[in-house]
């Protein structure tokens, strides 16, 4: 009989069928388990399990009338990622606890973890958005950065060099209808990323990501990820190992893990760690040897199997996520061939749909679509990113403001 995963994810893109075209490599059953599964188009031909990810006891009630029998689960995205480790527990099988995911979702209980463990973090405090921004301001550093809790990808982070630019961050968090943020202190430095997956409590490194754009703010968009890194020895070291101490700090003990970290003078610091891989079509930055996708071996790992000699395929690797450059409607682009035709380039994928309202940090939390690039070594991977988005001319109409009557 084959080996059953159930996988919780949001979306019905690129990443999850991966994970069916790995099944079917492997000859493994994988059931989905959704929050929109009124649109899916059941890729394995078995009938997505519908659950709501913020209702962690009515969705394992429902994953049990269902009556599934899973060698393992795995998760694609935050939210999923919390029901997919109280479901784990249920189902008796291995995934990183409830409570830990539960603390790699909440900004707040994270750092307070990492700092309890002696890891590098800033001064930290919460706050809630029914405050007086004035009062917070003056109980801040600067410079500061704001963080909604319970936010991902960048969403809502808003960089602060004084008491009139907080408030100002504040209230548009605020008005972006989040509860509760975080002050932290600004940290500077080279941002990475570290891409991986934990077994027994023992994190093995698959990518060290570099991110070549200064992320120094106001808002932080991720832009360029590139493998391997190329920092010097100690550097990845510095990094690999307060990435290790962060997935301890907060209890991950089996499946993905998902780091971002910053590296300055003062040496390694942890900004987040998540209990998934890294997002949707990014992952196809991560292949390994033999051209196994990320997916199947996280796949594999769920079920059991030794991943342990799992390592990247030869040369350097990288996607650029295309930033927004205004908000209004996407209309269309010029030169995707031109941009596909860069050497080094595989592939060009615009997401952006005609009509569709673009929404630019902090307030958005999307893209116009991937740049993926391979090469002889990371730095022309980077060069080749950089050359295909400037080929791109991305045509975006302004949105007009409904003028009333007496105006």
């Amino acid at each position: 009989m084959p080996k059953h995963l159930l996988l919780f994810a949001a979306t019905t893109g690129y990443q999850i069928r991966v994970f069916a075209d790995a099944a079917r490599r492997i000859g493994a059953k994988v059931t989905l388990a959704t929050d929109r599964c009124h649109i899916l188009d059941d890729p394995w031909g078995d009938d997505a399990v519908p659950v709501k990810f913020d209702r962690v006891g009515e969705s394992l009630a429902v994953l049990r009338e269902c009556g599934l029998k899973v060698d393992g689960v795995t998760a694609v995205g935050d939210r999923p990622a919390v029901l997919a480790a109280a479901a784990a527990e249920m189902f008796g099988v291995p995934f990183h606890p409830h409570a830990a995911a539960l603390a790699c979702h909440d900004k707040h209980l994270a750092r307070s973890l990492f700092r309890a463990a002696g890891l590098r973090v800033p001064e930290f405090f919460p706050a809630g958005v029914d405050e007086d921004p004035a009062e917070v301001a003056a109980r801040a550093m600067y410079p500061c950065v704001l963080k909604p809790l319970g936010q991902s990808a960048s969403r809502g982070v808003i960089r602060a060099n004084d008491a009139t630019e907080f408030a100002a961050a504040f209230r548009r968090i605020a008005r972006m209808g989040q509860k509760e943020l975080q002050v932290e202190a600004y940290i500077p430095g080279r941002e990475f990323a570290i891409e991986g997956v934990v077994t027994r409590g023992e994190l093995q490194v698959i990518a060290i990501f570099d991110k070549p754009d200064p992320l120094e703010g106001p808002y932080f968009e991720e832009t360029i990820y590139v493998t391997p890194s190329r920092e010097p020895a100690e550097v990845r070291a510095a990094l690999v190992e307060t990435a290790a101490r962060a997935v301890r700090a907060v209890g991950l003990s089996h499946g993905p893990v998902h780091a971002e970290l910053r590296y300055n003078d003062a040496g390694a610091w942890i900004l987040e760690v998540h209990a998934r891989p890294i997002g949707g079509l990014c992952a196809r930055a991560v292949r390994l040897a033999d051209a196994i996708p990320l997916e199947e071996m996280i796949l594999v790992h769920a079920l059991g199997g030794n991943v342990r000699m799992a390592e990247l395929d030869a040369g350097a690797s990288g996607v650029m996520m295309i930033p927004i450059p205004k908000g209004g409607i996407y209309q269309s682009v010029d030169g995707v061939e031109r941009a596909r035709s860069v050497p080094g380039i595989e592939d060009v994928v615009i997401t952006a749909a005609e009509g569709q309202n673009l929404v630019p940090l902090p307030e958005g939390s999307s893209y116009l679509g991937f740049i993926f690039a391979r090469g002889e070594t990371p730095e022309k991977v980077e060069a080749a990113l950089r050359r295909s988005h400037a080929e791109l001319e991305f045509h975006i109409a302004t949105v007009l403001e409904t003028l009333s009557p007496s105006s």
